[in-house]
This record gives structure tokens, C-alpha cells and sequence, in this order.
């Protein structure tokens, strides 16, 4: 029986790749972005060369009730959901004291108040059926406090408890909920997030966005609660563990400091 994957922020980067990876696995695909050209351009694409079928929704997530209207849309196609991927998040860079509270109003309804919705919503379905799987992306950043990115930071830190909660508590039913936790990525995330200069990215060499894509996948498939992608990345989140919080925190700052 075919299957449905739905992805947000599925345009670009991380959740461009899912959206091949779950096609090329023979998925049909609800895509999710606030830019309809470049959907609606990966639509035409999937659907030609692995004729699965694709359904574009075109949406800005940092606006209130916006989850819930995606989903109405879903449910008036008559379209199951079997894999929901939530991919899509924001990240700005700047002290706090000195940000537009718009930004960080936007980062926290989309980063966390969109996700959770879209959870609450299609989980209800899962747990029904008892089948299903979610795979939220949270960051290594989820691990520590980021001072410069203090919201962006604390966001992730959402995802990712929220996410092994959840997936404790419906594990029983047939449904896994997978957080994914990548590094720093070729994702087009510093240039939005202004950090393309900063330490964690300037000069460095990172993983694709396909190859986390990849790792997440699988992860997902698997049912694993947390999936840190690199063996670096995991080296430093369980090294931190034997830190001090205030070095931490100093350490946290220094790689996201702009060179």
C-alpha cells in the first residue's frame, strides 16, 4: 500500500532532500512552504520521473492557525498521512536585548507552536490507526543554552524534549516520534539566520543537507527517539554532560561568535 509523507518547509534544503528520499522509496508527498513556485517546480519533477503523486500546499507557518488549516486541507483531499516531517524552523542571530520581537515572535510560532499543533492534529489520526511515524527537527542546539541565539536555542531545546515525551507516550500504539538533531549544515540556514561569517560556519567544511536528510530517514524508519547526525556532534553533546553549566554556556557562545 502506498504511503503519504508530509514536510514542511520542503522548498529547500533538509526537507528538499526528504521529499526526494520518501519518492524515490516510492511515498506520495504533501509538501509544505511558503514559496508555491519552487513547490509546485519540485512537484512537476517528482511526479514525472517516479510518477508518485504530490500535493503543494503553500503556506506561511509563523502564522497563527496555520497548522490547523493545512490540515483541514489534508482531510478535505482524503489524504491519509503516514509520515509528518516537520522540518520547517528559523533562527536569527543577535543579542537578545537588541532583536526585533517580531522575529523572535515569528521563530517561536514556527519553530514550536506550528510544530506542536501540527503533532497534536495528525498524532490523534496515528494513534487511531495505530501506525505512523513523526520526525521533528530539532539541532545539537537543542543541548545547551545559546547565548546570541538564546531563542533559536531554547526553541530547539522545545522540539527535542517535546518530541522524546510524545514518543514515550504513544510508543505502545503503533506510532514512533523521531528527533532529529543535526549540526551545522549545507542548508542554507546560516545565510537566513545572518551567521554565514560566524565560527560554526565560516570556512568549514559540513555535511550536506542530503546527508542528513539521509541519516534522518533512516533514523525515522527505525523508530529511534534521537538522532544526532555526525559522530562529532555526539561527542560534544556528551561531553558536555561533564562541564560545568557556565562553561557551557561560554563555549555555546564562542562557536556562534562571528569571526
Amino acid at each position: 500500500m502506498v504511503k503519504t509523507a508530509l514536510i514542511t518547509g520542503a522548498s529547500s534544503g533538509i526537507g528538499l532532500e526528504l521529499a526526494r528520499i520518501h519518492a524515490s522509496n516510492g511515498d506520495n508527498l504533501v509538501l509544505v512552504s511558503r514559496n508555491k513556485k519552487k513547490l509546485l517546480e519540485l512537484k512537476n519533477s517528482l511526479e514525472k520521473e517516479l510518477k508518485i503523486s504530490v500535493f503543494v500546499i503553500s503556506k506561511d507557518l509563523s502564522l497563527v492557525n496555520s497548522a490547523k488549516e493545512i490540515y483541514d486541507e489534508v482531510k478535505k483531499q482524503k489524504i491519509s498521512v503516514d509520515y509528518l516531517i516537520n522540518n520547517a524552523g528559523i533562527g536569527s542571530f543577535g543579542e537578545f536585548n537588541k532583536g526585533d520581537w517580531e522575529v523572535d515572535s515569528r521563530m517561536i510560532q514556527l519553530n514550536v507552536t506550528s510544530l506542536t499543533y501540527f503533532c497534536k492534529l495528525f498524532l490523534r489520526d496515528m494513534v487511531k490507526r495505530e501506525n505512523g511515524k513523526i520526525m521533528n527537527v530539532a539541532s545539537i542546539a537543542g543541548f545547551q543554552p545559546g547565548p546570541l541565539m538564546a531563542v533559536y536555542f531554547a526553541t530547539k531545546a522545545y522540539v527535542l524534549h517535546f518530541s522524546e515525551a510524545i514518543g514515550n507516550e504513544v510508543k505502545i500504539r503503533g506510532v514512533s516520534v523521531t528527533a532529529l538533531c543535526p549540526g551545522p549544515t549545507e542548508s542554507g540556514f546560516e545565510s537566513t539566520a545572518g551567521m554565514g561569517n560566524s565560527i560554526l560556519f565560516k570556512g568549514k567544511k559540513l555535511p550536506s543537507s542530503k546527508d542528513v536528510a539521509l541519516y534522518g530517514y533512516h533514523a525515522m524508519m527505525k523508530g529511534k527517539a534521537v538522532a544526532v547526525h555526525g559522530w562529532m556532534n555526539r561527542l560534544l553533546i556528551n561531553m558536555s554532560r561533564f562541564v560545568p553549566r557556565w562553561l557551557v554556556v561560554k563555549i555555546a557562545r564562542k562557536t556562534v561568535e562571528k569571526s
